[in-house]
């Protein structure tokens, strides 16, 4: 990945499926002086995601993309992120698997947020899942995207108690705050 010397912005999409929380911040982030990206495109493979609202509020275009043809969807996407000269990508809740043709094609500059300290826990509910292990820690983490499940190579991590009270909602609210922090900070250590 390039490092940025000057004040040019990396024009990035943002791929949501969900609530959106992650966007939101990355949006906020997005309007500090010194970083590094533009948010210019919102993706979301659902219609009714409710994070679509901020890419309204901030006035950010916005697509959705139906995924039953996978294939013809990805190249849809693709000529979307071409034209609007895309050259980062922030996957945030999304919840659709890219395939590897598509990921090759932006080689090393996608990225993704998961709620655990990878390799631990790929996939969903994984605070269900440290939990039940008796884990004493859990967090999150920042990685390259690759045609693997949560397995490409590590950008940053942060890591938080599991409290004896926890559960799943409330530890899932804990990694969240964890979250709306590491997305930036792995932003910045990808471009400084």
């Amino acid at each position: 990945m390039e490092k940025l010397t000057g004040p040019k912005k990396i024009r990035t999409a943002v791929f949501i499926s969900g609530a959106g929380s992650n966007l939101k911040n990355l949006i906020k982030f997005s309007k500090i002086k010194k970083n590094p990206i533009s948010i210019d495109l919102v993706i979301s493979n659902i219609s009714k995601a409710k994070g679509l609202k901020y890419a309204d509020q901030s006035s950010i275009d916005k697509k959705i993309f139906n995924f039953e043809n996978f294939k013809d969807t990805e190249k849809k996407i693709l000529i979307l992120l071409k034209k609007k000269k895309i050259k980062f990508i922030c996957l945030a809740g999304f919840m659709k698997i890219l395939s590897n043709d598509f990921i090759k094609i932006f080689n090393g500059k996608i990225i993704n947020i998961h709620p655990s300290l990878l390799p631990k826990y790929k996939g969903l509910n994984t605070h269900e899942r440290a939990i039940k292990n008796k884990d004493k820690f859990t967090g999150c983490t920042v990685h390259h995207v690759t045609a693997r499940l949560d397995s490409g190579k590590v950008i940053l991590q942060k890591k938080i108690k599991i409290g004896a009270k926890d559960n799943a909602n409330s530890l899932a609210k804990k990694v969240l705050k964890l979250e709306h922090k590491l997305y930036p900070a792995a932003i910045m250590k990808i471009f400084y």
